[in-house]
This record gives structure tokens, sequence and C-alpha cells, in this order.
């Protein structure tokens, strides 16, 4: 089971790719920052800087995190300031993610993204297009979302940001292990592994030993995938993550329910399902009431089984429809394409002129080596 990627956490809300420093995530930051933001003191670029800190760091309200990214936005507009225009769309593209607004997600990863490219900010071009693939990879677009790995992980290796390309490099795995490709997600995993562990990166380290757990749980080497899960558990809680440790939560469930232990794989979906609710994620609540759904089901209580099943519909109906965002990416292929076609046509244009000049290059040479034989005949 895939989450929302590992820089939605981590990095950048999705990926915040920092060319000098790598900063993680931390709600106790929001927290204290919330507080200046209240006295609303400060003008101009520091409360651009103020509005970024807090569009990063705000990781358990996604209402207010849209706030301070629409507010960044605009300010930034004001200010004529593309730095911060690149990190307020890249905000709101995690915000909008997180609460499943799918479609609106891509388009601001997309503005981002021809932000960053218009000022040549390599790491953070690469990671517009890593936010772009989690969505593509989230939509079940699997092609679409290797692309934009691939085009992510091709400009990382250019830089330093050891972090970032870890960060990519995983979600790529995420997609592998999506689409059950269990061999090539532990490549992917074990060199993103090596990168958070040669940076020191502890959060990284986290997705890193819970991701494989789901590979593990996957292969049926539960008492491997339970050993990494629960780290990752462990670090997780203590940076105050709780999406991604409803997921894994969820893979726990999965794997008690293989050993026959239902009552146990009852309680860690529950668990799920509470963290999901008291923080307002949509996707993690509707997998944890459907796991709570069938989990019922094989205990033969189908009253409380078709309780949550009743519940995991709501949710699914309330999240933006896929379609949507599949057909926003089918309009973008088709739109590189149709621009790939027209660099095409002018260098077909461009080689026919270059033809036709050489060819009328010969002939007037003809015609005047003809000339030239004329008038010596005459001569």
């Amino acid at each position: 089971m895939m989450f929302k990627g590992l820089a939605y956490y981590i990095l950048m809300g999705s990926f915040c790719f920092f060319s000098n420093v790598i900063l993680s995530q931390d709600q106790r930051i929001a927290d204290r920052l919330a507080v200046i933001y209240k006295a609303d003191t400060l003008i101009g670029l520091q409360k651009l800087k103020l509005l970024d800190d807090l569009s990063f760091n705000e990781v358990n309200d996604y209402g207010k995190k849209l706030e301070y990214s629409e507010e960044l936005i605009s300010l930034a507009k004001e200010h004529k300031n593309n730095n911060y225009l690149y990190y307020g769309f890249f905000r709101k593209g995690d915000a909008k993610q997180f609460v499943g607004d799918l479609e609106e997600a891509i388009t601001a990863y997309f503005k981002a993204a021809e932000i960053a490219k218009k000022e040549k900010f390599i790491s953070r071009e690469a990671g517009a297009y890593g936010a772009i693939a989690d969505i593509y990879s989230i939509s079940d677009n699997h092609k679409n979302a290797m692309l934009y790995y691939g085009k992510a992980i091709t400009a990382l290796r250019k830089t330093e940001d050891t972090i970032a390309l870890a960060s990519v490099i995983l979600n790529a795995g995420d997609a592998l292990l999506r689409n059950k490709e269990y061999d090539s997600a532990l490549i992917y995993f074990n060199e993103s592994g090596a990168l958070f562990e040669k940076s020191n990166y502890v959060l990284g380290t986290a997705y890193n030993l819970g991701n494989i757990g789901m590979v593990y749980a996957n292969l049926g080497k539960n008492d491997l995938a339970e050993q990494n899960i629960n780290q990752a558990i462990l670090i997780l809680e203590k940076s105050g993550n709780y999406d991604p440790i409803s997921v894994y939560l969820i893979s726990m469930s999965d794997i008690y329910l293989e050993k026959e232990q239902h009552q146990s794989a009852i309680d860690y979906a529950q668990k799920s399902l509470s963290l999901a609710e008291q923080y307002g994620l949509k996707e993690q609540i509707k997998n944890a009431n459907l796991k709570l759904s069938q989990l019922y089901e094989i205990i033969g209580n189908l009253v409380v089984s078709y309780k949550y099943y009743k519940d995991h519909i709501t949710y699914r109906d309330s999240l933006i429809n896929l379609e949507k965002v599949q057909e926003l990416a089918n309009q973008r292929t088709n739109f590189e394409v149709s621009q790939k076609q027209v660099e095409v046509e002018l260098l077909g244009a461009k080689n026919d002129l270059l033809e036709t000049q050489k060819r009328n290059q010969l002939i007037v040479l003809g015609f005047i080596g003809l000339l030239l034989l004329t008038s010596l005949w005459f001569y």
C-alpha cells in the first residue's frame, strides 16, 4: 500500500528542495510561528519568510496550511518574488493533495515547476516533477508517474541535494511497490536508504524502513515487515508525522490478519482510523474504514462490517474524482506531445530550407559556370 510520498512529509510538503539547507517539517515550529503571525507585525520579506515557514511546518491542520500558502502566493506576486511564489504554489499543492483535491494539487505543482524552470532553479524544478509524479502514482497513472520521477531523479543527480535525491528515489520506489514490482521497489529503497544514512537524516530513514516493511509484508516476510514498520512508527511518532503512521498501521493490520490474529488486526486498523479522523486525513479514513469492514466481515460481524463499509463509501465519494486527474494528465501529456511535434516540424522546416538553399546555390553556380563556358566559347 502506498502513501502520498515521502516528499509530502519531510521536504517541501511534497518536496521542498532547498539548495543550501534541507529542513524537516515540525508542527512545534508552526505552533510557535502562529503566535507571531497573529501579532501581525511583520511586513515585506519578513512576512514572506514567516508565511513560507508556516505553510511548510503546518502538518496537522491542512486548512491552515492552505490559507498560509494562498497568502504567500498573493504576497509573493505583490512583491514580484518568484522564489517565494514557487514555494507558495508548492505548499498549496501539498495542502490540496493531503485533503484529496488532486486536480487542484497537480495544477499548483505544475505552476511551481514552470516558475522553477523559468528561474533555472534545478532542484526545485526536480521537486515539482517529483510531486507531480506522486499525484500520477496516486491516480494509478504508473507510466506518467515513472516518467516524472525519472525527470526528477535525472535533474537531482546533477546537484548536491542528497536528501532531495533520496526522497524522489524513495517515492519512485513507492510507485513500483504500488504496481507490485517488489524486487524493483527494493532496489530503489536500498539506494534511498543508503543516501539517507549517508546524510544522517533520521526522518528519511523512518520512511525508508516503513516502505521496506511494506515490501516484506507483500512478500509474506511478516517478521521482517513488522520489525521495520515498528521502527518507522516509533521515529514518526516523535516527529508528529501522523499521516504515514496511519498508513503503516494498516500494514500492521494486514500482517496480523495474515497470522489470523484478528483482534490485533482490528486494533491496528482502529488506531489508523482514529489518527486519520483526528487529523482529517480523508484518504486514510477511507482506507481504514474499508479495512475494518473487511476484518469484521471475516469474523462474522456483518452489522459492524456494513457500518464501516458505508463510512468507507462516504469518504471515497468525498474525494476528488480521479478521472478528473486522469483527464488533466492526458491533457498535459497531449500538450507536451504537441510541443514536441512543433519542435519536430520546425526542425523539418529548417532542414527543408537548408536543402532549398543548397539547391539554389548549385543552380546559381551551374549558371555561372555555363556563362563562363559560353564566354570562353565566343572568345
